[in-house]
C-alpha cells in the first residue's frame, strides 16, 4: 500500500527534484503540494510548481499558500532575483493551482486523516508557515499527521544562507517553533548530513540521458545555478538538500540518525539557529530523529533508477 503524503514546499531547485521524486514513485501517493514563499516570491513558488507537477505528467493538485512569514521580515533565498524558472529550464504549462488555499487543504486533510485514524506523513521542504498556521488553527491537525519529515536544521554545520542557521527555519524560525513543539514526530534532514552527498557531473549527465524530461529539467537547472563549492566541501559536486526527504521516505536504510530534542531561536541576531540536544542535556524528551549519515552512493543510485521511470526503462531494481 502506498504512503500517503502531502509535499509543502517553496520550488527551488532541489525542491524540484524532490517533487519529481515523489512524483515517479508508485510507493507514495501525493495528496497534494501545499506551496509557501521561501526561495523566492510566493507567486514564483507557486508557476514553478505548477510547471514542475505538469512536466511529471501526473494532476496532483496544487494550493498556494503563506505569502510571507509568520512574525519576521520576508527573506527569501539567494537565487530570489530569478523568479520564476525560466521557460528553458522547465517548459511552460496551463496548470494552475486550486482555488482552496493551502492551510485549508492542510487542515482539511489531516483533520479528516486523524478521524479516520490513518495518518498522513507531511514532507516539509520550505519554511514551515504553512503546516504551522494548520497546526495553530485546529491543533487536532496534529493527530491527522503520521510523522513531518523535513529538510531544515543546521547542527554541526555552519548555514547555508547565513552563517548561524539554514534558510527554511531562518525564513521563518517562528513557525518552525511552533512545529518543533507541536508533538507530532520529526524526521529532520540537516545541513550536517545534506553536505555529505555532493552530486557529481556524471550523475547529472545520467539523469539527463535516461531521466525523461524532468531529468533535463534536472541537468538544465543544475547547470544554471551551480551549488558546488569546492572550499568548503573539499572536492567537486554540491548538494541536492531537499531531496534527502523523499529518499529516507523511499530506502530510509540509506540513512543513519539520533533521537534529539530540537530546538529554535526565534529572536534576536541569531534567529533561527537551531540546537540538538543528543545527550539530554535539558532533561527534556526528544522530538526528533536527526539523520546524521547518509549513502552517498546509495542516494544517488535511488535517484537514477526513479528518474529513470521518466525515460521509459525498465526499472530492474526496485527503489
Amino acid at each position: 500500500m502506498s504512503q500517503r503524503i502531502i509535499i509543502d514546499t517553496d520550488p527551488g531547485v532541489d525542491d524540484a527534484i524532490a517533487l519529481w521524486l515523489a512524483l515517479a514513485s508508485p510507493e507514495l501517493d501525493v495528496l497534494g503540494v501545499t506551496v509557501v514563499a521561501g526561495n523566492v516570491a510566493l507567486k514564483d513558488t507557486v508557476r514553478n510548481a505548477c510547471k514542475i507537477v505538469a512536466l511529471s505528467g501526473k494532476t496532483t493538485p496544487v494550493f498556494a499558500g503563506a505569502p510571507g512569514p509568520l512574525v519576521r521580515e520576508q527573506v527569501y533565498g539567494k537565487y530570489a532575483h530569478i523568479g520564476a524558472f525560466k521557460n528553458e529550464l522547465v517548459p511552460d504549462s496551463d496548470l494552475q493551482p486550486q482555488a482552496e488555499h493551502a492551510v485549508d487543504f492542510l487542515v482539511r486533510t489531516l483533520r479528516q486523516a486523524a478521524e479516520d485514524n490513518s495518518p498522513i506523513t507531511v514532507c516539509a521542504i520550505g519554511p514551515m508557515t504553512n503546516i504551522a498556521l494548520a497546526l495553530g488553527m485546529h491543533p487536532d491537525v496534529a493527530r491527522g499527521i503520521k510523522h513531518i519529515v523535513t529538510m531544515s536544521c543546521a547542527f554541526t554545520a555552519l548555514g547555508h544562507r547565513v552563517p548561524w542557521a539554514e534558510f527554511n527555519v531562518y525564513a521563518d524560525p517562528h513557525a518552525a517553533e511552533k512545529v518543533f513543539n507541536s508533538g507530532v514526530p520529526l524526521i529532520i534532514m540537516p545541513l550536517d548530513m545534506t553536505f555529505q552527498a555532493l552530486i557529481s557531473k556524471d550523475d547529472i549527465e545520467a539523469l539527463k540521458q535516461d531521466g525523461g524530461l524532468p531529468g533535463e529539467s534536472v541537468a538544465a537547472l543544475l547547470n544554471a545555478f551551480d551549488r558546488s563549492d569546492l572550499n568548503r566541501f573539499g572536492r567537486e559536486g554540491g548538494p541536492v538538500h531537499d531531496a534527502t526527504t523523499l529518499a529516507w521516505l523511499l530506502q530510509p536504510g540509506l540513512f543513519e540518525g539520533q533521537s534529539a530534542r530540537v530546538g529554535v531561536e526565534i529572536s534576536g541576531k541569531t534567529a533561527g539557529y537551531t540546537y540538538a540536544d543528543f545527550w539530554n542535556k535539558l532533561a527534556t524528551p526528544p522530538n526528533a530523529t536527526v539523520m546524521q549519515k547518509v549513502d552517498e552512493y546509495g542516494f544517488f543510485s535511488l535517484m537514477r533508477r526513479i528518474f529513470s521511470r521518466y525515460g521509459n526503462h525498465p526499472d530492474d531494481v526496485q527503489a
